[in-house]
């Protein structure tokens, strides 16, 4: 990375009520963030810290194993730390290395995943292990380049595991990246459309030393201080160099386009029930929830309106299933899905094909269900119980 004076004069018209202050450089920025995470750093179980280095000293970052950073990067998309930790933990108890990874049944894979959503990111997973064990075996590849080649890694995975693993140079930004840069330049042009200038504008603070300490530094402060709502600007190392701060209107960043309200689509699910076994069948492997044991079902359909969606979905069933009241809800990222549940007889329904298996319904919280049909089997138990 160039370098970069230590402080700079910063004045937007229309932005920055402060004209003329003079504001931290990229340099004392990356410093101060980094002595901030040096004191207030998480302890995660995928990071290598050592808290025994004051930050004055810490001259180097100590190196992460790059099937850890990986592994957990590609569990914390779309997912917060909280619920990705136990995960974590459990795929590593099962699958220590790549290579035990790479040698597991892709159907014990998306078992174990079950819960965390966004399957593509199992299947991906998966495959790329394989193909690790199979072209990698001197070791996981370093440079953004070629680990962008890989199934499931983007830019922002890539540069993440290469600063993080490897200690590589690189401008790591995600949501909680852009939300903080767009608050220390008070960026006014909105998401998406911003991301180009908020990249530019992260890589020019980036620094050269510590790249994968001050990459999870980023992400910690976006994560705990500069928060979506209600930032705690009075314990931020850059308070005093933030635009929007300043200007009295951090929570205002990033400014975003209006979304388009999600539609709704509505279905039925089969509970279909023979000596205490449901019958589930595997999903297609590509698509939602690829590869995923779920109960039978009708098509999610786009309801028109409420009646309407309630007709349809109640025409989906046999002659002589039954419709359990109330319902399932459940959100995907681009729509809602609501969900009756139907009890169906097992005679009514084709349940010897290949892609079928009855599971026993003590056992269904051990079959990896996805989250919605966690919903359904405990919408369908708990109707029947009441019912009894």
């Amino acid at each position: 990375m160039p370098s970069q004076p230590e402080t700079y004069m910063q004045n937007r018209s229309g932005e920055n009520e402060a004209k003329g202050a003079a504001f931290a450089g990229p340099a004392a920025l990356a410093r101060s963030l980094l002595a901030w995470y040096d004191q207030h750093g998480r302890d995660l179980p995928w990071r290598i810290r050592d808290r025994g280095q004051s930050h004055g000293q810490h001259q180097s970052q100590l190196r992460a194993d790059p099937y850890h950073v990986w592994l957990s990067e590609i569990m914390l998309q779309q997912t917060g730390v909280v619920v990705v930790t136990p995960y974590f933990h459990k795929f590593l108890s099962r699958w220590p290395t790549i290579a035990a990874l790479a040698a597991a049944p892709l159907n014990d894979v998306l078992q174990a995943w079950a819960g965390l959503g966004y399957y593509a990111r199992a299947r991906n997973l998966h495959k790329c292990a394989r193909v690790l064990d199979t072209d990698f075996r001197d070791g996981f590849p370093e440079d953004t380049a070629t680990l962008k080649t890989l199934p499931g890694i983007g830019d922002y995975t890539a540069a993440a595991i290469s600063a993080i693993a490897f200690a590589r140079p690189a401008n790591v930004v995600d949501g909680n990246i852009e939300r903080v840069v767009a608050r220390l330049r008070a960026v006014a042009a909105p998401l998406p459309g911003a991301r180009r200038e908020l990249r530019k504008l992260a890589g020019e603070i980036a620094p050269d030393q510590r790249p994968g300490d001050y990459a999870q530094a980023l992400m910690d402060l976006g994560a705990t201080v500069c928060t979506p709502r209600n930032p705690a600007c009075g314990v931020c190392p850059w308070a005093g160099s933030c635009q929007a701060r300043i200007n009295g209107n951090a929570a205002e960043y990033p400014r975003r386009v209006a979304k388009k309200a999600k539609p709704v689509r509505r279905g039925v699910a089969y509970w279909i029930e023979r000596d205490s076994k449901i019958f589930l069948e595997r999903r297609p492997a590509r698509g939602l929830l690829g590869g995923m044991l779920c109960f039978p079902g009708s098509e999610w359909l786009e309801a028109v309106g409420e009646s309407a969606g309630e007709s349809a979905g109640e025409s989906a069933g046999d002659a002589g299933d039954h419709l359990l009241p109330g319902e399932v809800r459940h959100t995907f990222t681009h729509f809602h899905l609501i969900l009756r549940v139907s009890v169906r007889r097992a005679e009514n329904h084709e349940t010897d094909r290949p892609a079928g298996k009855w599971v026993a319904i003590s056992e269904l919280d051990q079959a990896g269900l996805p989250s919605v049909m966690q919903k359904v089997a405990r919408h369908a138990l708990g109707a029947m119980a009441a019912a009894e």
